[in-house]
C-alpha cells in the first residue's frame, strides 16, 4: 500500500537512499533538506510522487510549513522519518557551552519540532508512524562523542515515552539505533570539532581527530542497505519501539543489555528495600 513519506535531511547521505527507497517502492515522498536544489540533484528530478521542500528543522515555524506543504500536495503524512542530524565532535571540557546547545538543538529539539507539526495530522487520521535516527552513540557512550550522545540519548528517552503518548490515536514510534555506515556524517557540512582548546586534551584531540576524519566514508555499514531495512521495518503491521542496524551495533548493544542487567543485579542489596515504609 502507497504512503506518504516525510523525510528530513534527504540531501545527502541515508536521507537520500531512504527517500530513494520510498520512491523506487511506489510511495510518495516529501524529501526535506536546508537546499531544496540538493535533494533534487540527488534523486535524478523533480516527478509527480516527489515534493522537495526546503526545511530548517531547529525552526519551529519552517517545520509547520512544511508539513502545511505535505498535505497541501498529497492529503496526509502515513510515516515521518527524522534524520537530519549534525555532529559534534570534541571532549566535553572543549565543546563551549554554545556549541553544546547547539547539537541540542539540532539532533533532540530539532526532531521534535518537526514531530510536534505532525503529530495533529497523524491524530486526525488515527494512524501514522514516526521514526526517528538515533544512533549506537544513543546506547553507548563513546569518547570524544559526549554532546553528540548527550543529544542521542535525550532522542531515546523522548521517543520511548512518546510511544505512550501516541499510542491510542493509532500511531506508532520506532528508533533506529544505527552503528557506523558510510551516511555522510563525518563529512565537514555535518562534523563541528570542538572550538576550545586545554594543554592537557590537546594531544590527544589531534590523535582521536585524526582517526574520526579518516574513518569518513571508510564506515562498514552500507546506507542504502540499511534504508531498504529500515522500509521492511516500516512496512511491518506492529514495527518495533527500536530497530537496531549494524554488525557493530547488534553485538554491542546486546552487550550493553548485559551490563545494565549485571548492574542491577549488584545493586539489588544495597539499592533495594529503601522505601519510606521499611524506612519506618
Amino acid at each position: 500500500m502507497s504512503k506518504v513519506f516525510l523525510i528530513t535531511g534527504a540531501g545527502r547521505g541515508l536521507g537520500t537512499d531512504l527517500a530513494r527507497q520510498a520512491l523506487a517502492t511506489g510511495h510518495q515522498v516529501v524529501a526535506t533538506a536546508r537546499d531544496p536544489q540538493k535533494v533534487l540533484d540527488a534523486l535524478g528530478g523533480e516527478r509527480d510522487n516527489l515534493l522537495a521542500l526546503s526545511l530548517d528543522i531547529t525552526s519551529p515555524d519552517a517545520a509547520a510549513a512544511a508539513v502545511q506543504a505535505t498535505t497541501d500536495r498529497f492529503g496526509r503524512i502515513d510515516v515521518l522519518i527524522n534524520n537530519a542530524a549534525a555532529f559534534q565532535a570534541g571532549y566535553f571540557e572543549e565543546i563551549s557551552d554554545a556549541q553544546m546547545r547547539a547539537q541540542m538543538e539540532t539532533n533532540l529539539f530539532g526532531p521534535m519540532n518537526v514531530t510536534r507539526a505532525v503529530l495533529p495530522v497523524m491524530r486526525a487520521q488515527r494512524a501514522g508512524h514516526v521514526v526517528t535516527i538515533s544512533s549506537l552513540a544513543g546506547v553507548i557512550g563513546q569518547e570524544f562523542c559526549v554532546a553528540y550522545a548527550a543529544a542521542k540519548f535525550g532522542v531515546e528517552g523522548w521517543m520511548e515515552s512518546l510511544r505512550h503518548d501516541v499510542e491510542p490515536y493509532g500511531i506508532r514510534t520506532t528508533i533506529v539505533e544505527p552503528g557506523f555506515f558510510r551516511t555522510e556524517l563525518l563529512v565537514d557540512a555535518s562534523t563541528t570539532w570542538a572550538e576550545l582548546s586545554l594543554d592537557d586534551y590537546a594531544e590527544r584531540t589531534a590523535e582521536t581527530k585524526k582517526m574520526w576524519q579518516s574513518m569518513n566514508g571508510q564506515q562498514a555499514g552500507d546506507p542504502a542497505k540499511l534504508a531498504d531495512a529500515l522500509l521492511k521495518v516500516i512496512d511491518l503491521d506492529e514495527p518495533p519501539l527500536r530497530f537496531v542496524a549494524g554488525d557493530d551495533a547488534v553485538p554491542a548493544i546486546e552487550a550493553k543489555g548485559k551490563e545494565i542487567t549485571d548492574q542491577a543485579r549488584a545493586s539489588r542489596a544495597l539499592g533495594t528495600g529503601l522505601s519510606h515504609e521499611d524506612a519506618a
